[in-house]
């Protein structure tokens, strides 16, 4: 057996998308590998036939990350493979291309080209195609423009990439960059690409579409504003070229999709008991938006796998309808499950697993999945067996050094328990004494689950005893558990603590003496909170951390509406309450040497909140390091490119070999 290493997760292959072709028989997903020598990830599609459980490779350009089934035997799929379509596209040229391939083998050919970039997209049943596009109200439309005309737009788009104006909030978006005065709008299409009319108006921003199984009506999610963006948004129906907003309810929409052809299912929250983080319930009405109802009142669970590990790359479908159900992945506990209801409210809980579902597909009632089962890598199952019917990484950990998560349970004086798992040192002797990393995830309404987490396994192989756990404010317990506005770094850092007290009790072999302690996000936040609280911890890695909830409130995408709904004020109503729960006001008491990672293009927890702690520690004499990913988001550690990826891990293991 060969110890497990950083660069090993570059043979993982990651799994996302899979979709059933419309008879059922065949399944189409994509296959992610990292590719350092390129510096980034190689995406195919493969084909599972559903029957036999028999993959194989259907495109071989690496590039292909988004299909859809056209019929029985046909996938269309977004590609730029033309020279000349790239040469358009590097001048600013608006352009979508349409491969098609047929599942049994040849050539993918151009299907149809748009001159605009597609978002999402849906062919209706008469060979039109409804759209979202990208729209910016401040650029003139190149659509209509041809010669001299067309040139001198092309030219000031340009000049103008030198320049950002901003004229309402959010003005950026984490991994979109700015977006003031830009939409996603809904456009349709003639069957030939050609451009027919934009359905919504040009400050409407589409969140989401779907339409029914007979292909004649959308549903989609939107939100419409002017200078500030509110959280609630509309449920807007297209049907006969018209666009009609049922009287619904106000809240914010999460999914809408429909149940049958007449009756419309969503999921949705009004937020006024537990804020922004307050689990969704889920919903059905007529098209019209009469017969209005609740399906799940009793239901408190979120809508969606918030079980957090680095070794998946990719998206896939989380909920979905099938023969008048609605299909919904859901965190309960530590794992991520498949439930499905109907429109009588009947709650039936389809898949459950140790472990999470990462994404799925339902046709006729029949159930494929991407599964990451009790500490191994993603593989595609069926709901009638818990084997898997792929085996693209079975043999990769095969000759690894791999430790199990052992769960650990701290008893709670209150109604629920805080849950948790220890990871032993890959080469562990009893008796002998192990150096310890305490970590804590993001959200904080995400949870650590019984996944397999390639930076826990490398810090075990290193010779570290890995302690995380769920403090209050986790999700999988529902709303009172994660439901910590107002309270952060009180109980959340009590149950942290506590936790890694009750580790140390348990494992004999943890050195006291030397723990680390790391996290990203929220986690981040928790790490710069614990080091401005403690000296206990020898060595610290905080990553895209908050720092100062009052630059948070007006710099971060969400800042406007999360700092004000977690801590519960603004900077005018309660300034000294953001400044109480602020690592940066306890900055001065640090001494614990503290590596910051941080991404320049991470408009979520910005780069000042990392900055202005690294200033305060070096200003305060205690050892700190801050390295900045240039070009990467909040998503570096887990979708980053593959060699910064690397080099985030190094500078993690090196910094706690240095201390501890």
């Amino acid at each position: 057996m060969e110890r497990l290493t950083i660069e090993d997760f570059k043979n993982y292959r990651f799994l996302s998308g899979i979709r059933h072709s419309p008879d059922g028989k065949n399944a189409c997903f994509v296959v992610h590998l990292m590719n350092l020598e390129e510096n980034r990830y190689d995406s195919t599609l493969y084909i599972l036939n559903v029957e036999s459980g028999k993959t194989r490779k259907l495109t071989s350009s690496n590039k292909e990350t988004q299909f859809k089934w056209l019929d029985d035997e046909n996938i269309v799929f977004t590609a730029m493979r033309d020279e000349k379509d790239k040469e358009k596209s590097e001048a600013l040229e608006e352009i979508t291309e349409l491969y098609k391939i047929n599942i049994h083998g040849g050539e993918a050919d151009k299907y149809l080209s748009f001159k605009k970039e597609l978002g999402t997209y849906e062919f209706l049943f008469d060979g039109s195609v409804i759209a979202t596009v990208t729209f910016d109200s401040n650029s003139h439309e190149l659509l209509g423009l041809e010669g001299e005309d067309r040139s001198k737009e092309l030219k000031r788009r340009k000049e103008e990439k030198d320049y950002e104006v901003l004229e309402e909030i959010p003005y950026w978006s984490n991994g979109s960059g700015f977006t003031s005065r830009k939409r996603s709008r809904l456009a349709l299409f003639n069957s030939d690409g050609s451009f027919k009319n934009y359905i919504t108006g040009e400050f409407t921003d589409v969140e989401s579409l779907r339409i029914n199984k007979s292909k004649d009506k959308a549903v989609i999610i939107a939100t419409t504003f002017k200078d500030k963006m509110e959280l609630a948004n509309d449920v807007l129906i297209y049907s006969d070229g018209k666009l009609s907003s049922p009287p619904l309810i106000a809240m914010n929409y999460g999914y809408a999709g429909f149940l049958d052809d007449e009756h419309l299912v969503l999921t949705g929250s009004n937020m006024l008991t537990y804020g922004l983080n307050e689990n969704k319930q889920i919903f059905t009405s007529r098209i019209d938006g009469s017969d209005f109802r609740n399906l799940s009142p009793e239901m408190d669970l979120s809508l969606y796998n918030s079980v957090g590990t680095d070794s998946r790359y990719g998206s896939s479908q989380e909920k979905t309808t099938d023969r008048g159900f609605l299909y919904f992945l859901t965190t309960e506990g530590t794992d991520c499950k498949l439930r499905r209801i109907d429109a009588g409210g009947n709650l039936d809980e389809v898949i459950s697993i140790t472990g999470t579902v990462d994404g799925f597909s339902v046709c006729e009632g029949n159930i494929i999945y991407i599964g990451m089962q009790e500490n191994s890598l993603q593989e595609i199952y069926s709901s009638g067996s818990q084997e898997p019917l792929t085996s693209f990484n079975t043999g990769i950990l095969k000759d690894r050094t791999v430790s199990i998560p052992e769960r650990l349970v701290l008893k709670s004086s209150g109604s629920t328990d805080i849950e948790g798992f220890v990871i032993r040192p890959a080469m562990f002797e009893e008796g002998k004494k192990y150096p310890c990393i305490l970590s804590i995830h993001g959200g904080p309404k995400t949870v650590f689950g019984n996944v397999f987490h390639h930076e826990m396994q490398v810090l075990s192989n290193l010779g570290y005893f890995v302690v995380y756990c769920n403090p209050r404010g986790s999700d999988g317990k529902g709303n009172e558990f994660s439901d910590i506005r107002g309270k952060y770094g009180t109980i959340d850092y009590e149950d942290i603590i506590s936790f890694l007290d009750k580790a140390i009790e348990t494992y004999a072999e943890i050195d006291s003496d030397r723990i680390g302690v790391t996290g990203g996000s929220y986690g981040g936040f928790m790490t710069n909170w614990i080091i401005g609280h403690s000296d206990r911890f020898k060595a610290a890695v905080s990553e895209r951390s908050i720092s100062n909830w009052i630059s948070m409130y007006s710099t971060t995408d969400i800042g406007y509406y999360f700092a004000s709904d977690q801590i519960g004020e603004t900077p005018w109503t309660d300034s000294e309450k953001l400044w109480w729960h602020s690592p940066l006001k306890y900055a001065d008491k640090v001494r614990t040497p503290t590596l910051f990672l941080h991404s320049d293009e991470d408009y979520r927890c910005w780069l000042v909140e990392g900055l202005q702690m690294y200033t305060a520690l070096k200003d305060n004499s205690v050892p700190a390091r801050f390295c900045m990913f240039k070009g990467e988001n909040h998503e570096l550690s887990r979708s980053g490119k593959p060699l910064h990826r690397i080099r985030r891990l190094k500078e993690m293991t090196e910094w706690f070999g240095r201390y501890l």
